[in-house]
């Protein structure tokens, strides 16, 4: 004799709030809600039915804006228009954004003084643009085990660019690599 055990669940509702997305109408599941109308005004805890009719009234969205509020709080809002005004205000926000560009200007510890001198007007260039520069001194073979000559030509590199820019990081040596940055004095022209 085959005996089927039935197994009761209880689902739970819950109220995820994935990304910037808000539960809007009958996706809300909750029995109370506390109501916020339109205009701002605070109409109290009402039954779900009667906040959606609410909405439904006025041709607007009931939208629950705290989920984790006991009850929730909705409000009645033109969802539409709310997400063009997120959207419009994330735009504005990303336009006053300042993108740091990081230029390279790489020497070896040999180098002669007019190369010095025209990696010298590279870098001032770069940082009268705006942007930061990353000074690298790249040594080659057993050229590492005198690194403190490319310490020396960076702290010459940084006395000689202090007018233009200031040195935000002192020479570290990485590997086969010793390098440092500058940041731009002034504002971009």
């Amino acid at each position: 004799m085959l005996t089927i055990n039935i197994v009761t669940r209880n689902y739970i509702w819950r109220c995820n709030v994935i990304s910037k997305e808000l539960m809007i109408n009958e996706k809300i599941r909750d029995k109370e809600v506390r109501l916020i109308g339109d205009d701002g005004a605070q109409l109290g805890i009402i039954p779900l039915r009667q906040a959606l009719d609410m909405a439904a009234d006025k041709n607007l969205d009931l939208v629950k804006i705290a989920p984790q509020a006991v009850p929730p709080v909705c409000k009645i809002m033109d969802y539409g228009k709310y997400r063009f005004e997120l959207a419009k205000k994330e735009k504005e926000q990303r336009k006053n954004q300042k993108i740091v560009v990081v230029k390279e200007v790489r020497i070896t510890p040999n180098i002669d003084d007019h190369d010095f001198n025209t990696k010298l007007s590279n870098a001032i260039k770069f940082l009268k643009a705006g942007d930061k520069v990353k000074v690298t001194v790249r040594f080659r073979g057993r050229e590492v085990t005198h690194s403190s000559l490319g310490e020396v030509l960076l702290v010459r590199f940084g006395e000689e660019i202090q007018q233009y820019g200031t040195v935000e990081k002192r020479p570290k040596l990485e590997g086969k690599n010793m390098f440092m940055f500058i940041s731009p004095n002034a504002k971009p022209e």
